[in-house]
């Protein structure tokens, strides 16, 4: 829990007016009051008591004081720089909630700091009859080891991308059917490859009506548990063979930033012009701002530019993320 240090400030000549030199009656009872709240701990019915005013005075002696800065508050918490960031990554980017970790000093352990917060905030999300779309990644794989097994009643979970055609740990399959596994949910996969070979393959695919189901209820869900990727030649998509080095060389080339849900944007969220993103089997960006509520956990300095581009698109509703991260966000328009 973070200390607060408050001050009520005082001076050598307490309620004078510095223009008149003569006392400022409701300064000084509203320094009075300050200090009866903030520092004795009185309530407001208690300090009208003490002053001789009613509870409605009181208050509006103490929104005084806070707007002529008779009180000042400073959270000095390890954590205060978390929330301050929170606050302002809320009110310039319009979202719901934010989530700030503090961020590791090993870079290696950032996914699984944010990883662990993501859990703890979708599992308080999580209620019966609410529909899930989950999205795929190292860091999504890691928070749902921090969501308690408890079974839930009419709870569905969609895969909102294709899957590989091997085996792998951070499959969206995978992801999908684990949270699924968790809360006693119905699961729906989107049966085809999360990337096509031809565009004409993919539209061949999502025109099957099985695949055009799920889809729908891709885009009808309540909630989207995501993450977003880095274009990098390691990044998650690179390492399962979903995309090449010359794939990341033109991505970079046509302004990419990086990937959510299959899809790669630049850091304004806009889709950038490459082959790839006809070939995506996976919900469209676009659609994802007409879903409820959007959660996306991500961190690490390759990530700030993506993240950048998500939340300026409009396209996340929380954001789970760690301190530099937020920082150099934040740093990008310039506030």
């Amino acid at each position: 829990m973070a200390d607060a240090d408050l001050r009520v400030r005082t001076s050598a000549q307490p309620g004078y007016s510095a223009n008149t030199l003569s006392i400022d009656p409701e300064e000084q009872m509203a320094t009075r009051a300050a200090w009866l709240y903030f520092v004795s701990g009185l309530t407001q019915v208690q300090i009208g008591k003490r002053l001789g005013i009613n509870r409605i005075r009181v208050n509006r002696l103490l929104a005084f004081a806070r707007d002529e800065g008779l009180v000042q508050i400073n959270i000095t918490g390890r954590l205060a720089n978390c929330v301050d960031l929170e606050e302002r990554l809320k009110t310039y980017y319009g979202l719901d909630d934010a989530i700030v970790v503090p961020t590791p000093p090993d870079q290696d352990m950032v996914p699984q700091v944010i990883a662990t917060a993501a859990g703890a905030a979708l599992t308080e999300r999580l209620r019966d009859g609410l529909s899930v779309g989950v999205g795929w990644g190292r860091t999504l794989r890691l928070s749902l080891q921090s969501v308690p097994r408890r079974p839930l009643k009419r709870l569905s979970v969609v895969s909102l991308l294709g899957g590989l055609t091997r085996g792998a740990a951070m499959n969206p399959h995978e992801t999908a059917s684990h949270l699924a596994d968790l809360v006693d949910a119905q699961c729906y996969y989107v049966a085809a490859p999360a990337l096509t070979d031809t565009q004409t393959t993919r539209d061949i695919l999502i025109a099957q009506p099985m695949l055009r189901e799920v889809f729908d209820r891709g885009s009808r869900v309540d909630l989207a548990f995501l993450s977003v990727g880095e274009l990098t030649h390691t990044n998650t998509m690179s390492r399962v063979g979903l995309v090449s080095r010359t794939d990341v060389e033109e991505l970079l080339a046509a302004g990419a930033a990086g990937d959510i849900c299959a899809h790669w944007i630049n850091d304004e969220g806009h889709l950038v012009d490459h082959p790839l993103n006809s070939r995506a089997v996976a919900l469209p960006p676009d659609r994802l701002r007409d879903i409820p509520c959007v959660m996306i956990a991500s961190g690490g300095k390759a990530k700030t530019p993506v993240l950048r581009g998500v939340l300026k698109g409009g396209m996340a509703d929380v954001v789970i993320t760690d301190e530099q991260t937020a920082k150099a966000v934040l740093a990008m328009e310039g506030v």
